[in-house]
């Protein structure tokens, strides 16, 4: 493990997504109760992560660190299905409400259902709380609100967290220490502490290595400290008598396949600027902002083609 970049956010995508997948609904249960009282989870639900892709993208992420499209049922006894699309946003941004209208119509105008959608704000930046998306002119008038759950908000209820039985409070746990904390030293004492809670809740051995696999990816440390955090974990292990995570391999190997999905992502952003640069009406600018690739490769992708 590298020490972590402190100059730019880390790449939290993988953890994000993978809690999402994991935990959908201990997640709303936790962030969005309200919602979570409306699903019918009987009838299970499903991932549309393909469908996203069409509707998100020619669109400007941002600082985005997941994004996830989930199809449901309404327990209203209308055997009504319905669209929740959450969106993890990791840092402030001007535009971001603007960009959950654009989801939201798109996928409406695709599917012709209902679409919640749900933000997920990761930032630490108090004033930044976007609900609305507004614009009028000359009596034409759309309002869109959206229901969001800002992470820092469940620093004053922190000893709910800790007490909590569902799994999800130990992601927002690790995601709030994640940008709150600099200090490496401190990062690793209050990791150490979120295995040992991850341990001390009697969860499956499937659900303890995927945890300890997401706090691990949030809650990078300086490789420096490394050892010792290693250490500890196996101290913990053993004082439970739970060895369910060989600490280096099995995360070392969760990281290389989701890095492997990474890279199909970004290979898939290359085959559709390479479609666009055979269509010739587009300048390099607008490839990358279309694809999410940066000019230079958008270049090096041109220079390729002419070959």
């Amino acid at each position: 493990m590298s020490e972590p970049d402190t100059s730019r956010p880390a790449d939290h995508d993988s953890p994000w997504k993978m809690a999402l997948e994991g935990y959908f609904q201990e997640f709303l249960a936790l962030l969005f109760p309200a919602i979570h009282e409306q699903v019918d989870w009987s009838q299970g639900y499903s991932f549309l992560d393909k469908e996203l892709q069409q509707i998100t993208a020619d669109a400007n992420s941002g600082r985005r660190y997941a994004d996830k499209l989930i199809k449901v049922y309404a327990n209203d006894g209308s055997e009504t299905w319905v669209l929740i699309h959450v969106e993890v946003q990791g840092e402030p941004e001007e535009a971001f409400a603007e960009r959950m209208y654009t989801y939201q119509y798109r996928l409406r105008d695709r599917y012709g259902v209902d679409v919640v959608s749900l933000a997920v704000l990761a930032d630490t930046r108090d004033s930044f709380r976007p609900t609305t998306f507004r614009y009028q002119r000359w009596g034409c008038e759309l309002t869109f609100t959206f229901p969001t759950a800002k992470l820092i908000d469940w620093e004053a209820r922190w000893a709910e967290l800790e007490a909590s039985t569902n799994v999800f409070a130990l992601v927002v746990m690790a995601q709030i220490h994640a940008k709150r904390l600099k200090d490496g030293a401190t990062r690793k004492d209050v990791k150490v502490a979120l295995i040992r809670l991850l341990y001390e809740r009697g969860y499956s051995r499937d659900q303890v290595v995927q945890l300890f696999i997401i706090i691990d990816w949030l809650l990078q440390l300086p490789s420096a400290l490394e050892p010792a955090f290693v250490q500890a974990v196996y101290a913990i292990q053993e004082e439970k008598h739970m060895p369910y995570v060989n600490t280096i391999e099995r995360v070392e190997r969760e990281k290389e396949r989701q890095e492997g999905r990474l890279e199909g992502q970004l290979e898939a952003k290359r085959e559709t600027a390479r479609n666009l640069i055979k269509l010739g009406v587009l300048s390099d600018e607008q490839i990358a902002e279309a694809t999410g690739l940066v000019i230079a490769d958008v270049q090096a992708l041109r220079v390729e083609d002419k070959h």
